[in-house]
């Protein structure tokens, strides 16, 4: 069947309901494409990995993961079209990666996603990675109220944020250098657990003792709501200089469970922390690190405690995913955002852009002097 393909640019219209939206994900090393309805719901997911071709490198190579979009996406769209028992000519729009992420991988989704809309004449729409990851708490908990706090905290993002009714994204503290995947991804290479490191820690850690070892945890000032990982990894790797003997089943354990106890429980304190100062009791926790499990059960702990409500996505959602694109490109769309075919990828930059604003407060100020506790 052949698709009208009459439309080059499309009119801003406040309100716009775009009925089922593509979502398209290629910012890293996961190529993926969901469809999701007129209500938000869910119809299809596929996700494509490619952590087996990176875990040889111990991380991702850019140019093999832009290769590897190139010949994976067409298969992954069609897949998420079969599973969603749509074809493509039943399409209102269509939601993709526009940035932050790698240039080469960023590239193969934006041009498939143009190319798709060109051809069927419908909308496209630029999606922030982080916004997609925002979304997300909101794919399985519909009812979850606004404001409420986000804590973003991925392999490349650890950001908090305000989330206001309008859409708005308030930043209010930031990492000053790793991110908290990036620190796990760092951890499990300096302890011989290979790759991707998140999930390898949190596997073994379960055998181990989170007291074992105590490591720093980055506080700030008093009122910051920033995160620093680089002493905690630099603690990791003299803790390690000082073992001569080969590491022990049982000392591996130990050191990656305290490691772990580390991260998460900064961002725990974090979060609350930043609970406590905007005055909300609502905190979602997205991102390939809210998968953690040490960090799910601090995160529920914590806010049983405090009579908070919590969403933390299904594992599905936390990682990079098409789902959360499509949503949030829904999202823009029905606010009032102009489609355009002229945008282009954004692989750098900081995510905060029209819709993200920085706060200006003193938790923002990255000339505070580091202190631990």
């Amino acid at each position: 069947m052949d698709c009208p393909s009459d439309q080059l640019e499309f009119p801003g219209s406040a309100g716009l309901h775009p009925g089922l939206v593509l979502g398209i994900e290629s910012s890293c090393d996961e190529t993926a494409a969901a469809v999701i309805n007129h209500e938000g719901a869910v119809l299809s997911n596929v996700v494509s990995s490619q952590v087996s071709i990176h875990e040889k490198f111990g991380g991702i190579v850019p140019e093999l993961a832009a290769r590897a979009h190139l010949g994976l996406i067409d298969q992954v769209v069609a897949q998420a079209l079969l599973q969603a028992q749509v074809s493509k000519c039943e399409l209102g729009a269509i939601a993709v990666t526009q940035g932050p992420g790698l240039a080469g991988a960023l590239l193969v989704g934006m041009s498939y996603a143009k190319a798709l809309s060109y051809g069927l004449g419908i909308p496209i729409i630029g999606v922030n990675h982080l916004q997609g990851h925002i979304a997300s708490a909101w794919l399985a908990n519909l009812t979850f109220p606004v404001p409420c706090i986000v804590l973003v905290v991925s392999g490349g993002h650890t950001h908090l944020y305000r989330q206001e009714i309008d859409g708005r994204c308030v930043l209010l503290g930031r990492t000053r250098d790793d991110a908290a995947g990036e620190a796990f991804d760092k951890g499990a290479q300096m302890l011989g657990l290979g790759y991707p490191g998140g999930p390898a820690i949190d596997r073994v850690a379960r055998s181990g003792d989170p007291g074992a070892i105590v490591f720093p945890r980055f506080r700030g000032g008093k009122y910051s709501l920033d995160f620093s990982f680089s002493g905690l990894k630099t603690s990791l790797l003299y803790k390690l200089r000082e073992i001569v003997a080969p590491l022990a089943p049982d000392q591996v354990a130990n050191l990656a469970a305290s490691y772990q106890e580390a991260i998460v429980q900064v961002l725990v304190a974090k979060a609350f922390g930043a609970l406590e100062q905007e005055k909300l009791a609502a905190l979602a926790v997205v991102g390939g690190v809210s998968a953690n499990s040490r960090l799910r059960v601090l995160l529920n702990e914590r806010a049983a405690l405090a009579r908070i409500r919590l969403s933390i996505p299904p594992i599905e959602y936390c990682t990079d995913n098409a789902a959360m694109i499509a949503a949030a490109g829904r999202q823009l769309l029905m606010r009032g955002e102009r489609p355009s075919m002229g945008m282009d990828v954004r692989s750098m930059g900081d995510p905060t852009s029209s819709v993200m604003e920085p706060h200006g407060r003193e938790s923002s100020d990255f000339k505070k002097e580091a202190t631990y506790f």
